[in-house]
């Protein structure tokens, strides 16, 4: 089916981390919509197979992406190489955002977390 209406798709728990998403997966991408409650976000991690892109819908998230940090608002798209450290908190409320993802894979938008060395201390600054 070539057509998803996002209201009607059932959200799904990550199996990283607090978020609710709604996926679908193509032949060689896989997509989803994803919701962070203020304060959630995964532990900063790596995709060693994926790349992704990232879409800020609502709301505003604290982000890293390899070195540079800042806050990320509605109309922000964020490109996140392969082997690139990154990792949000939503602040001020919650915040949505779109994901796009190659290869596929599984199609589970989770499939290539791999956590940061350094997850912990980023992680302390993301949501100070």
């Amino acid at each position: 089916m070539p057509f998803y209406k996002i209201s009607e798709m059932e959200a799904k728990r990550s199996k990283v981390g607090t978020a609710m998403g709604k996926t679908v997966a193509g032949e060689l991408i896989k997509v989803g919509i994803t919701t962070y409650q203020e304060g959630e976000g995964p532990p900063p991690h790596f995709h060693p197979n994926e790349e992704q892109f990232i879409l800020v819908l609502e709301g505003k998230m604290r982000m890293v992406v390899g070195d540079e940090e800042r806050i990320v608002e509605p109309g922000i798209l964020i490109h996140i190489p392969r082997n690139t450290r990154h990792g949000v908190c939503a602040v001020g409320g919650p915040a949505v955002f779109f994901a796009a993802k190659s290869p596929v894979g599984t199609g589970d938008m989770s499939q290539d977390y791999n956590k940061a060395k350094d997850a912990d201390d980023v992680w302390k600054r993301l949501s100070a």
